[in-house]
């Protein structure tokens, strides 16, 4: 079994980790850098292939498939979710275009459904150790992972070796944790409590995995050997969006997401669309040109 290069993870809401400290006391925000340590980057073509352990209905799968093939097509309309993927191309230069590659489907947990960082690992190495390739296991609402809601909602790393091979892993919160990984699209566990905001697939599981692989598809690409940009220590790394956590659009602070825009035909809200009339709520992206927590509205 191959073994962990890095594991960067996507964090909790820093608001639900500081719950019990005040707004005033988050207000005032060191500068945010991250900085690039030389290594390589996943740039060109690089393919996702999908491993879905545990029972996924196709049009949960449906809703992950368009939201990665979204990175790339521009939508009809605005804003897109290639807008907010393109920030990407600032880190070093050229494009990071994500293509869908092989799907494997593991219905029948196959490793159960308590799940260790090995684990994850192996199910990773089904989708083959090919250059710019990113293999996502995408782990069902009825599987638990280390680790999973008490410090981390999703990750990302590499195998070593010549045939090192970038892999990533995002759960599904819906019966565990909705109020820490799928937030706010559920009641926070803890912390400023407000409405959560509708779903924009009629889905808190997925929509929230969506988020959380927005995250480390960014993080993969950026940082996909815990030598390019990231902030603070190798171990515990601030990437591209877990730099940005819990900011959706202008004007957020911690416990509100901020600015999105609303469906009126169902309520729901966004601030991204996609392929097949799909629309997402997308995490803010650290921009390289500014210095800053960009976001899409």
């Amino acid at each position: 079994m191959a073994s962990n290069y890095h594991f960067a993870t996507v964090a909790l809401p820093l608001f639900l980790l500081f719950a019990t400290l005040s707004t005033a006391a988050l207000v005032k925000e060191q500068p945010l850098i991250l900085k690039y340590h030389n290594g390589a980057l996943l740039k060109g073509s690089v393919t996702v292939n999908l491993i879905w352990y545990g029972k996924f209905t196709p049009a949960q799968r449906s809703i992950v498939v368009d939201f990665i093939q979204s990175l790339n097509s521009a939508a009809p309309a605005k804003p897109s979710v290639a807008a907010w993927w393109k920030t990407t191309e600032k880190y070093s230069t050229g494009a990071s275009t994500l293509v869908v590659g092989k799907q494997f489907l593991d219905e029948a947990y196959s490793l159960g459904k308590s799940l260790k960082n090995s684990h994850l690992v192996y199910l990773a190495a089904k989708g083959g150790h090919a250059p710019r390739t990113v293999n996502v296991v995408l782990t069902a609402a009825d599987v638990s992972v280390d680790g999973f809601c008490r410090s981390r909602c999703g990750s990302h790393g590499a195998t070593r070796g010549a045939a090192r091979f970038a892999y990533a892993w995002v759960g599904n919160s819906a019966a565990f944790c909705p109020g820490y990984c799928a937030w706010p699209f559920h009641q926070p566990a803890y912390g400023p409590q407000a409405p959560p905001l509708v779903a924009p697939n009629g889905d808190v599981g997925v929509d929230g995995m969506v988020i959380n692989l927005a995250t480390v598809l960014a993080g993969t690409v950026t940082n996909p050997f815990n030598n390019g940009y990231f902030q603070g220590s190798a171990a515990a790394p601030l990437e591209a969006v877990s730099a940005c956590t819990g900011v959706f659009g202008s004007g957020a602070y911690p416990g509100y997401p901020g600015s999105v825009l609303l469906d009126k035909s169902t309520g729901a809200s966004y601030n991204a669309q996609g392929v097949n009339g799909r629309k997402y709520l997308l995490p803010a992206m650290w921009d390289p040109k500014t210095s800053q927590c960009a976001t899409l509205v």
